[in-house]
């Protein structure tokens, strides 16, 4: 077998992966990196051409890879699925992964087939490759932990995961089949790295469960705005839940563009219900009317957002600039569901949005957050279920994927004998 490191071995996402059996190619993510995106913050990125996008390192760059079986997507984060609208169609192939992934797939428009997988499944892609998808926990719903059954062996590609035991939304880990794997023989195993370096194993989001209810008992009669991440359904719909089961007597109003889109896939694929006092508002007109209404009595309502990372055309960054009719007053409470994505501009980002809120009088609770990706110590844990025979670490930089290689040599691999540092563009043959 070959492998064929795309991107999204040198950085934190742009996630694409080829990998080679006996002929057949399977893709395995195809994403964007959404750093570069911010720091192109001048440039309208919807009107520039593949090639464009490629030159900025916003895309993964395929162009040395001409033909596949199928493309697999393991989960719906834009640095996993972002890039399928513009590279996808080439193939010719299927695009297959679990429901909610799909929905966000059809939002892009993808001319490709798409191919409902569920878990348990093994589907055949290839004279020599199979797929299946093993339940694991994250920070989206319906994310994978992606099997390949090969002529050649296991490949299990693990990007991204967290072992989470007691989630809110779905079922904890499918440990049992990850052993059942681990004991068929795994030849290899593509892993991601992003929290390697914080030690222990990767809290709950249980915990973020009980602090929203702890928020909920201390709500005061101002302005109330909480932001979180798009694509974490989890965390939004248990906030929306706990503020209706503490029979909070405010409507809720969901706004910005990607929460919309997100919350959509999230009906449409079964996963929760919005409740009749929760509104969802995507387009910027419409955001712009209703906060004419809400700035008239900002204590009936309360505002779940787009803008945790100070993202320019999110909806919290344009009320902190002054650009939607709602004004942030003395006392105001701002609720940061969400930590600061560890990288240099979005610390500055999000500080400058803080900040703007805090000389407005806002009363800022920030860092309400588990991460969704696996701790050191979950990382051994998974190397000891699957006893891999090779290592090919991922999703990070050098100094990420360095750490993950000094955990592996403390189990036993050997770096360039069984655990290897590859970098973009690069391949590596698999004996």
């Amino acid at each position: 077998m070959e492998i064929f490191t795309i991107s999204g071995y040198e950085e934190v996402g742009r996630n694409m992966t080829c990998i080679e059996v006996s002929g057949d190619r399977i893709i395995l993510d195809m994403g964007i990196r959404v750093d570069r995106i911010m720091i192109h913050e001048d440039i309208d990125i919807s009107k520039l051409s593949k090639e464009e996008l490629v030159k900025k390192e916003i895309i993964p760059d395929d162009s040395y890879i001409h033909t596949a079986k199928a493309i697999i997507i393991s989960h719906g984060h834009l640095d996993h699925y972002g890039a399928v609208s513009l590279l996808a169609s080439k193939y010719h192939a299927p695009i297959i992964s679990l429901p909610f992934t799909l929905e966000l797939c059809k939002m892009e428009k993808v001319k490709n087939d798409l191919y409902k997988i569920d878990y348990g499944d093994i589907i055949q892609i290839g004279r020599n490759v199979s797929v299946e998808f093993v339940y694991v926990t994250h920070s989206i719903p319906q994310t994978a932990i992606v099997v390949l059954h090969t002529s050649e062996g296991k490949i299990v590609y693990a990007c991204d995961f967290k072992f989470d035991d007691t989630p809110t939304l779905g079922e904890k880990p499918d440990y049992d089949r990850l052993k059942e794997v681990g004991r068929e023989g795994v030849k290899l195993l593509i892993v991601e790295t992003t929290r390697i370096e914080e030690y222990g194993r990767c809290p709950s989001e249980k915990i973020i469960y009980h602090m929203i209810e702890n928020i909920a008992n201390k709500l005061g009669d101002k302005g109330i705005i909480f932001t979180t991440f798009s694509s974490h359904i989890e965390r939004i719909n248990n906030l929306i839940q706990i503020l209706n089961k503490k029979q909070i007597d405010r409507k809720i109003l969901i706004l910005g563009r990607s929460m919309e889109r997100y919350l959509e896939a999230a009906i449409e694929s079964g996963l929760i219900d919005i409740p009749e006092n929760v509104s969802i508002f995507g387009k910027y007109e419409q955001i712009v009317n209703i906060l004419k209404e809400v700035r008239r009595k900002k204590d009936k309502f309360i505002l779940i957002v787009t803008g945790h990372q100070g993202e320019r055309d999110a909806v919290l960054t344009r009320i902190a600039n002054g650009k939607l009719p709602y004004k942030i007053e003395k006392g105001d409470e701002i609720y940061f569901l969400a930590g600061t994505i560890p990288n240099p501009l979005n610390v500055a980002q999000k500080y400058t949005l803080e900040t703007k809120l805090k000389m407005q009088g806002a009363r800022i609770f920030k860092d309400i957050h588990v991460s969704g990706h696996a701790y050191r110590e979950d990382h051994r844990d998974l190397i000891r279920i699957l006893n891999p025979e090779y290592i090919i670490p991922c999703h990070g930089d050098l100094k990420m994927i360095s750490s993950y290689v000094e955990l592996a040599e403390e189990e036993g691999y050997r770096l360039n004998k069984d655990i290897f540092i590859l970098r973009n563009r690069q391949g590596k043959r698999i004996e």
